[in-house]
């Protein structure tokens, strides 16, 4: 497959961002220190062997084996918020952000539990397991940055509305734990779980407010975990349907949202799309989001000769209710920019936007300091081959936000003044090396990947 070269992440500048390895089209290997925003390339050199009969998810097909167990590396790379003034923001001042990272990780993806159906569909549970990379990281997983007390400011808010007796009881129970609004927790424990006493205290209090015991940590269940059981078209009798889900955890449809059409599966996996697209919009359904998400056609293209089409994410894409009235189903709303997405996480106050609060309100913007929303750095593309539906290049990012302000009757919350405070931003990219040339894939760290066959697919991403 022809190389790309390839931007590593530590070399985006301060305040920006380059997740995993950004890929530029240019031949050659990894290329370094070019502060782009992160993309994701797919080889054109495999179309003059991938026909379309290979599209079809059919094991007989040479393409089966990597569709299965996806050969190609990815680097997930993350980017936390750090609140350098902690104790005034507890006075209520604006909070004051420093990002740190990226603190990247090796994932390796494969599928199980693979059935086929005889409606021409067939389902699949998609593993990953992550590697942290401390090669590829500006910094280590030991490394302390004081992060918002997830857990004690998530559960304050949920029970903002309960009787002012139990929030007191909570508050000298907090005390007692000496749990306070912000805590200096190192970047494992963050990602991967801390044990804290202030979850069986929750429990005690409130019974099923957080319906989880032993370790808190935000991406605790991603590794080695599962994405969901997916059915999708295999294109065996309608390659138009190729990829296209039929249903997720057995559901046509999911139940976190307040309309039908917001909570419609549609497009597909993330994956691919079918053939012979049209300069329209795509579509995917994205379980981390708890929705389906359709970009736009924006222009046409060409990726070293091969023509694609770029879809990009409308400004309308977290917009609230009132600026786009399709919206109103995830709602309810704060600023446009931003997506209320608790209802399918534990009714924790987490939202999801853009880095950097890019294509926000700016209200977001400036509630905080230390964030600057770029395009270039922080916008969302696709480009897509549209006879193959196969992605070319991509710039995948989401950022997790979290809502906190002083409640009522619980001290600890201080003045803290009403805010949706970014805590981390994060993508997962992949690139491959050239097949004859010896420069590994990684520059700086890591392990380089053997080059594919003629025959594999050299890269597939998942949304």
């Amino acid at each position: 497959c022809l190389v790309t070269s390839c931007e590593s992440p530590q070399d985006a500048p301060a305040g920006t961002a380059a997740f995993g390895w950004a890929c530029h089209g240019a031949k050659g290997g990894c290329a370094q220190r070019q502060p782009l925003s992160s993309r994701v390339v797919c080889p054109y050199s495999f179309f003059f062997f991938f026909s379309l009969q290979n599209v079809r998810i059919d094991p007989s097909s040479i393409s089966f084996s990597m569709w299965k167990d996806i050969p190609v590396p990815f680097y997930m790379s993350v980017y936390f918020f750090e609140v350098l003034n902690p104790k005034d923001v507890l006075q209520g001042a604006k909070p004051v952000l420093n990002q740190r990272g990226p603190y990247v990780y090796r994932e390796f993806r494969y599928k199980t539990n693979i059935t086929f159906h005889d409606n021409d569909t067939v389902s699949f549970l998609e593993y990953r397991k992550l590697f942290f990379q401390p090669d590829l990281s500006s910094g280590s997983e030991d490394e302390y940055i004081v992060v918002p007390n997830i857990l004690m400011m998530g559960a304050a808010v949920m029970m903002e509305n309960l009787p002012n007796f139990v929030k007191l009881l909570l508050s000298g129970a907090l005390a007692g734990l000496k749990q306070e609004a912000f805590m200096n927790r190192t970047v494992g424990e963050i990602m991967w779980g801390y044990e804290d006493p202030l979850i069986d205290t929750i429990n005690m209090f409130v019974p099923g407010l957080i319906p989880f015991k032993g370790k808190f940590g935000l991406f605790i269940e991603l590794n080695n975990s599962n994405s969901g059981l997916f059915t999708v078209n295999t294109g065996m009798k309608n390659i138009s349907r190729v990829h296209m889900v039929d249903s997720w955890n057995g559901l046509k449809k999911v139940n976190y949202w307040r309309s039908s059409e917001c909570n419609m599966i549609n497009g597909t996996a993330g994956e691919m799309w079918p053939p012979f697209m049209s300069p329209t919009s795509l579509e995917f359904y994205s379980p981390d989001a708890c929705r389906s998400m359709t970009l736009v056609y924006e222009r046409s293209g060409k990726f070293e000769g091969v023509p694609t089409y770029r879809f990009v994410a409308p400004k309308t894409l977290f917009a609230n209710g009132t600026d786009y009235p399709p919206n109103e189903g995830f709602c309810p709303c704060m600023q446009s920019g931003i997506q209320n997405v608790s209802t399918c996480r534990l009714n924790a106050p987490i939202f999801i936007s853009h880095p950097h609060f890019y294509n926000a309100d700016p209200a977001l913007v400036n509630a905080v300091e230390g964030l600057h929303p770029s395009k270039d750095q922080h916008a969302l593309f696709l480009d897509v081959h549209p006879m193959t539906g196969i992605p070319m290049n991509c710039s995948i990012k989401l950022q997790l936000n979290l809502y906190i302000k002083q409640v009522s009757g619980i001290i600890q919350t201080g003045k803290i003044k009403p805010v949706v405070l970014p805590l981390l931003w994060f993508a997962e990219v992949s690139c491959l090396p050239r097949p004859d040339s010896a420069e590994p894939l990684l520059q700086e760290g890591g392990t380089a990947s053997p080059s594919p066959s003629a025959g594999e697919t050299p890269l597939w991403i998942k949304l």
